[in-house]
């Protein structure tokens, strides 16, 4: 905890470091950090004002740290790899720098560039440029993530709301325009020196970004093709077809993102289509189905679904799912995420949003009564009036709100969670589904260790995923059943392997190269078949198909090496 207390130590606050301890926030979690965090944390105004000024400059020291162990970077060094890069720019800065005194301008700006830096920082990218009012963003860089371009995109929706919902002095309306693209870039030397200093990115992805930033309208984010193609499922989206950018020859194509859907489910963006059964998978989803049977009647229990990434642990707590529609009860999905490890009680607050329906652009009132409306049945004072306090919400005048210590407010949080749950199983069986706890904050934890410990009471099955290194703080929990799912032996995956060709038969070759490349994993496998069947190298026939040229070894390893 040393690195948090010398940080604040830095920056004249080292009064806060008792209390950043307390909430475990440490320098790997303060960059996330949001004005509406420090609020809670109890730091002052003006502090807060302070602290966010000294996270957005911490936030551009990555760009200018090397991590550890790495190399400095050089010519000779220089490295192609996938980038998303975001351009976002104010709208009308030329009339706006007109109207202002220059004082005025510079607190404007500065309010503007904060406000940036926090959404990309939130979203686990880096500031590469500050260019006036535009900003150059980079997702993948230095460090990579499965879902850089996702959180681009967020990223990019989350700015056009906050940037036009910025309260600053004087009072000045703001918009921004945003264009983000993902393509392969080299990354070369650091040029530049100070705080100028940045890394050099080559390739026409930045230039798609910032020319896509020009073509979109006020408060609008525009992607290119391949970042569409990575987040289809996740958002919502307007086709605007081929569009004329400078510099181009060619129309490049380019939708306008409209929203995020509901599905919170990688896997579920994935597989949009009705989900066939999971191959090779009977055997667990039957002994769901028993413990389902158990649970609805009598005693509640959980199970604990563990496998490494792409095993089918999505897959088969969907299929227990679709076996039930026929069956009276309620479902609750919670999903941790990779990105929110830090953010407590994530996966239950997003879930609850989702129950009550909360809509992008709602006011904080609106929401309440939207939250009040979901838990008609339930006591205000034991779970309403927490749960808006935990999503910020102010309650109506009808309701008031008792000034408690941060641990007796967690404490009535928790209880209201747990008083939520116990509500819905009086009124019908509840499935209950958390997915990938290994990413679960530590809070999160803590609820559902007192959700397994009431599970007896109530009528309802907890069905937990996880990858293998997750280790449960529940050790031994006499209500918990461990499935530890193996990888499909070869007549299975030969199978998922003829369901994703619709029944037609590959040359034996093509076949013994994905299940050798894929290893038994269902998603590698039903992944590597689109992919061979996208590369040109087969011929459909009636039943079969056939190669047209010899068999690229190459193509498989660099697929299935990527993840």
């Amino acid at each position: 905890m040393a690195g948090i207390a010398e940080w604040l130590a830095s920056i004249g606050l080292g009064e806060y470091a008792e209390r950043f301890r307390e909430n475990a926030i440490d320098l790997s979690v303060v960059r996330d950090l949001t004005e509406q965090d420090l609020k809670d944390l109890g730091v002052l105004l003006g502090h807060r004002r302070k602290m966010l000024r000294a996270i957005v400059e911490l936030q551009r020291e990555v760009l200018r740290t090397p991590q550890a162990g790495a190399k400095p970077a050089s010519t000779d060094h220089a490295g192609r790899r996938q980038l998303t890069i975001m351009f976002c720019d104010l709208v009308g800065s030329s009339a706006l720098s007109a109207r202002l005194d220059l004082e005025d301008l510079r607190a404007v700006m500065g309010t503007y560039h904060r406000c940036i830096a926090e959404v990309v920082a939130r979203n686990e990218g880096v500031i590469a440029r500050y260019m006036g009012d535009g900003v150059l963003a980079y997702f993948g860089y230095p460090q990579a993530h499965e879902d850089d371009a996702e959180q681009a995109t967020r990223a990019g929706l989350a700015l056009v709301d906050a940037v036009a919902s910025l309260r600053t002095e004087p009072a000045t309306e703001l918009q921004v325009r945003v264009g983000i693209a993902t393509g392969m870039v080299v990354v070369g030397d650091l040029t530049g020196e100070g705080s100028a200093q940045e890394q050099t990115v080559i390739g026409e992805t930045p230039n798609l970004a910032a020319r896509l930033q020009t073509f979109a309208n006020p408060g609008t984010v525009l992607i290119s093709e391949s970042t569409h193609r990575l987040t289809d499922g996740h958002f919502e989206f307007r086709n605007l077809g081929p569009v004329a950018l400078k510099g181009w020859a060619e129309p490049m194509p380019a939708w306008q993102v409209l929203g995020t859907t509901e599905v919170e489910s990688r896997f579920e963006a994935q597989h949009k289509s009705r989900l066939a059964p999971p191959i090779g998978r009977d055997e667990e989803i039957e002994m769901l189905l028993r413990r389902w049977q158990h649970a609805r009647r009598s005693e509640g229990c959980a199970v604990m679904l563990t496998g490494e990434p792409g095993i089918g642990k999505s897959h088969i707590a969907l299929a227990l799912e679709e076996r039930l529609q026929g069956e009276p009860h309620i479902t609750v999905r919670q999903f941790c995420s990779a990105h929110h490890t830090n953010s407590a009680l994530y996966p239950f607050t997003r879930q609850l949003e989702r129950a009550a329906r909360f809509e992008r652009g709602d006011p904080p009132a609106e929401k309440f009564a939207k939250l009040e409306a979901l838990l008609v049945r339930a006591d205000a004072d034991r779970v309403l009036l927490p749960l808006a306090n935990l999503l910020s919400l102010p309650p109506s005048n009808r309701y008031r709100m008792p000034e408690l210590s941060p641990q007796k407010r967690k404490e009535l949080t928790l209880a209201a969670f747990l008083s939520q749950l116990t509500g819905l199983a009086a009124r019908q069986p509840v499935f209950v589904i958390v997915e990938d706890v290994h990413w679960a904050d530590p809070t999160s934890l803590e609820l559902l260790t007192m959700t397994l410990e009431h599970l007896p009471r109530l009528r309802g099955l907890l069905l937990i995923t996880a990858r293998p290194e997750f280790t449960p703080p529940w050790p031994g929990h006499a209500h918990v059943t461990t499935i530890s799912l193996t990888r499909l032996n070869r007549r299975n995956g030969a199978a998922l392997i003829e369901r994703v060709t619709a029944g037609k038969t590959l040359p034996e070759e093509v076949m013994d190269q994905i299940l050798a490349r894929t290893d038994g994993v269902p998603l590698f496998v039903e992944e590597l078949t689109k992919t061979v069947l996208e590369t040109g190298l087969l011929n459909e026939q009636d039943d079969h198909y056939v190669l047209n040229r010899p068999l690229p070894r190459w193509r498989f390893q660099r697929v299935c090496t990527h993840r």
